[in-house]
């Protein structure tokens, strides 16, 4: 044994998720300790513009496209089709107003009788 045992979790775990626990606050603090007013460059500001559609991307993507942890491998899949006609209509409809509820919504009607109705 190394140490004294707390119900299965050592010192050093709890000292390390201290320290992680500490190095967190402070990072994230950060910006509220300083005096002076802090502007970020304008080249940063243009490239946190970005990073919604970025981080939905990187979540959305992989859910369409692969099946436990696989590229798909066949065309009747019902995400395919669904992320398709919410592309279609997002683009149609874009600068409209209610194009964001409008995709989910005809994603999802193509999605579900794809899906229930033939077992995509």
């Amino acid at each position: 044994m190394s140490g004294p045992d707390l119900n299965g979790t050592d010192l050093w775990t709890l000292g390390v998720i201290a320290g992680l626990a500490l190095v967190t606050v402070i990072t994230r603090c950060f910006f509220f300790i300083s005096d002076q007013a802090w502007h970020l460059p304008h080249w940063a500001q243009r490239g946190l513009q970005y990073a919604p559609i970025a981080a939905l991307a990187a979540v959305v993507a992989p859910e369409v496209i692969m099946t436990q942890g696989l590229l798909i491998s066949t065309w009747q899949d019902a995400r395919i089709y669904a992320a398709l006609a919410g592309a279609g209509y997002f683009f149609w409809r874009k600068g409209q107003g209610q194009a964001v509820l409008g995709t989910i919504v005809s994603g999802m009607a193509v999605y579900l009788p794809l899906h229930l109705g033939l077992g995509w």
